[in-house]
């Protein structure tokens, strides 16, 4: 499997010809979903989910299919007649050719003032990789690759860290990241690969990886 990082959430997944991205949001490249054959989409913030950037997908692939959960569905389902599915935390499918099981249900707190949206995380091929979109959500069976969404305004680096020593992940890359600052970067690398207890990297956007 290939691994590409897209600008700030979105990822692009590679395996038998076929791809798969997740998070195709505002923050992420005009492009960063052109050429999937299927999209997941974690929750429904803008720079998680963008509709022009589907759209750019969906007309390039007339097969291509979206996966996300029932708020961002409703959104999107009538512009998208037939290729959008509703999941939610339990479920499994396959999107092509990739295994996939949801888990989680809420985004983390950013505010205790601010109501709690829905959120979900997604599995890919037994645990290959975890993408748990802006949740700190430990699935309930081993990761190898987590997507580790190093910097929000809801977390702080003492719960980035005890979410990588929870999940416990052969590596971690850095995901969530457009808000982080190039001066910045050097302390979360050394803090995260000091303390998380895992093999921590980070790729720029459009950089790749062998999984």
């Amino acid at each position: 499997m290939k691994l590409t990082k897209k600008s700030h959430a979105c990822v692009r997944l590679e395996k038998d010809g076929r791809t798969l991205v997740i998070d195709p949001g505002g923050f992420s490249e005009q492009d960063a979903a052109v050429g999937a054959d299927a999209i997941l989409v974690t929750h429904e913030h803008p720079d998680h989910f963008d509709e022009g950037r589907l759209r750019a997908a969906l007309e390039a692939n007339p097969a291509a299919g979206i996966w996300t959960l029932r708020s961002v569905a409703e959104q999107i389902t009538a512009a998208f007649p037939g290729r959008v599915h509703t999941v939610g935390h339990g479920d499994t499918f396959t999107a092509a050719g990739f295994d996939v099981q949801v888990h989680g249900e809420l985004h983390a707190v950013i505010h205790p003032d601010l109501p709690r949206i829905t959120n979900v995380g997604y599995l890919i091929d037994g645990g290959r990789v975890f993408h748990p979109g802006d949740a700190l959500t430990v699935p309930d069976q081993p990761v190898q690759t987590l997507m580790l969404p190093v910097m929000a305004p809801w977390n702080k680096i003492s719960e980035v860290i005890e979410y990588v020593r929870e999940v416990k992940p052969q590596r971690a890359y850095d995901v969530h990241d457009a808000l982080l600052t190039d001066l910045a970067r050097p302390i979360y690398d050394r803090q995260i690969g000091a303390l998380g207890g895992t093999d921590h990297q980070r790729l720029t956007p459009g950089a790749s990886a062998d999984l």
